[in-house]
């Protein structure tokens, strides 16, 4: 899997300064006192007043809190380029992260090192940079991207990288959940995922791969009726993580489709190849795993995936079939590209009738309606339950992961209702995500807290981000560790 870049931190230097032969980043207030810092005197005085000049421009004014102005080549330095980052001593959290993310676009094979002088939140920084430097460069077989090593500059750098060491397990989580929702389908089938779980054991997860010979014991038929059209066997994987007391665990549920052709519904070809991404709930709770092992966290939580791919075959499910669920409910499929929720409802059921959590969260790119409300810019979060809704969404706030709480009502499952079963899977185009919603809780009892978030807009963009590269962003793995310390870990 794709790794973060390594960083260490060191004591302030300044005679290393000139002769660096990397890339320099100076971490600078945005006031007056940008010129004040040890680093910056020196940076001015060997660039012969560049530096000054710069920080005194009206183009300085206009540089945004965390991005940067560059000087290539400066005269008086070995450094190929001086990136001038906006951000002052007493930066918040995300401003840091954005100041570490514009230093880790620009890490080149000669490497970069940060002048952060007394920066307080310099550990954020390393995390920004660390995010925004990944790339997925698996299947590439030329000109593979060469970046050299980090070096961060600070006051006291035993006591920031004591800070970052957490979230570095957390930016290793993202990491294998952007590398998850990269891959092809015909890498990524519903065995090698599986796989790809199960050697987490070697971080201290409780992994099992239940089969479809047990999944139809266990009576899934609306999760196994998915797969029935491809040769990639269904799967559930349940890995635990037991860092907690005698609790009962909190449960995290994915959605992993590792490709949706729509089946027999089959999907227009233009943007198919997207598809590939249609795992991304199952991505980012793997990921999420991932994080509370590597850091140790002192909480019971256990992930749980739907593994199915959705072909069109002869074997496949038509429009019309009726299908029952481990719960013993009848559904009776309109759409068969309304898979995600065929497998969600399971899993969420045998996650409660197993594991009793004291709440669960399942995530899933599970509507295009939500891209049409929220766009890219949010995750569609629905719950029954105000204070988990409220404390994931502080935890996103915090993370700077964006999401926006979704109106759900008993009018909306008006549209469920189905001739010949106990309810459809679709319930017409308008409010699409809300009856999406609202099918999923049916499958969720009346005491469990739950929240639902659609991530169909936000596990995979277009164009890149603060954080992430075009493609696959992980958004949910920050908030979802935070939400689990906030709340779980006290």
């Amino acid at each position: 899997m794709s790794k973060p870049l390594p960083i260490t931190f060191q004591e302030t230097d300044l005679d290393a300064i000139a002769t660096f032969s990397g890339s320099l980043a100076l971490v600078a207030a945005p006031d007056e006192t940008a010129a004040r810092s040890p680093a910056a005197r020196r940076l001015n005085r060997l660039t012969k007043g560049a530096l000054n000049r710069l920080l005194g421009s009206d183009g300085w004014g206009e540089v945004k809190p965390g991005a940067a102005a560059t000087l290539g080549f400066p005269a008086g330095l070995a450094a190929d380029a001086l990136h001038v980052v906006k951000a002052g001593p007493r930066a918040d959290s995300q401003t840091a992260r954005k100041a570490g993310a514009t230093i880790g676009k620009a890490v080149g094979k000669s490497g970069v090192l940060v002048l952060a002088g007394t920066m307080q939140r310099a550990a954020e920084l390393s995390f920004g940079l660390a995010l925004r430097a990944y790339d997925f460069e698996a299947h590439k077989t030329t000109d593979p991207t060469q970046r050299g090593p980090v070096t961060v500059m600070v006051k006291d750098p035993e006591a920031v990288a004591l800070a970052a060491k957490p979230m570095a397990a957390v930016a290793e989580g993202v990491f294998f959940t952007r590398d998850l929702v990269n891959e092809p389908a015909n890498v990524l089938t519903t065995d090698d995922f599986a796989a790809r779980l199960a050697a987490m054991q070697e971080l201290g997860l409780e992994v099992e791969i239940l089969e479809e010979a047990e999944l139809k014991k266990l009576g899934m038929g609306a999760l196994l009726g998915v797969g029935m059209g491809s040769e990639s066997p269904s799967k559930v994987v349940v890995m635990q993580w037991n860092g907690g007391g005698d609790e009962a665990p909190f449960a995290l549920v994915g959605k992993g489709v590792v490709f949706d052709t729509g089946g027999i519904s089959i999907k227009p070809a233009a943007g198919m190849e997207d598809m590939t991404m249609d795992m991304g709930g199952a991505g980012v709770v793997a990921g999420v795993m991932r994080t509370l092992a590597l850091r140790g966290a002192k909480a019971n939580v256990v992930g749980l995936v739907g593994l199915v791919e959705n072909m069109p075959d002869g074997r496949a499910q038509r429009p019309g079939d009726v299908v029952k669920s481990m719960k013993g409910d009848t559904i009776e499929v309109i759409n068969t590209d309304a898979e995600g929720r065929l497998v969600l409802a399971d899993v969420l059921w045998y996650a409660q009738e197993r594991f009793k959590p004291v709440g669960m969260i399942n995530l899933a790119t599970l509507t295009g309606a939500i891209i049409i409300a929220l766009g890219h810019e949010n995750t569609g979060v629905f719950s029954n339950d105000d204070d988990l809704c409220n404390a994931f969404l502080k935890a996103c706030t915090a993370e700077g992961e964006g999401a926006w709480r979704m109106p759900m009502g008993e009018a909306y499952d008006a549209k469920l209702k189905s001739r010949i079963a106990d309810m459809m899977n679709v319930g017409g185009r308008d409010g699409g995500s809300i009856t999406a919603a609202q099918f999923l809780k049916r499958f969720v009892k009346e005491d469990v807290p739950w929240c639902h978030l659609d991530i169909a807009g936000t596990a995979l963009l277009k164009t890149e981000s603060t954080l992430a590269p075009k493609g696959a962003t992980g958004w949910g793995v920050m908030a979802l560790d935070r939400l689990i310390r906030d709340k779980f870990e006290g």
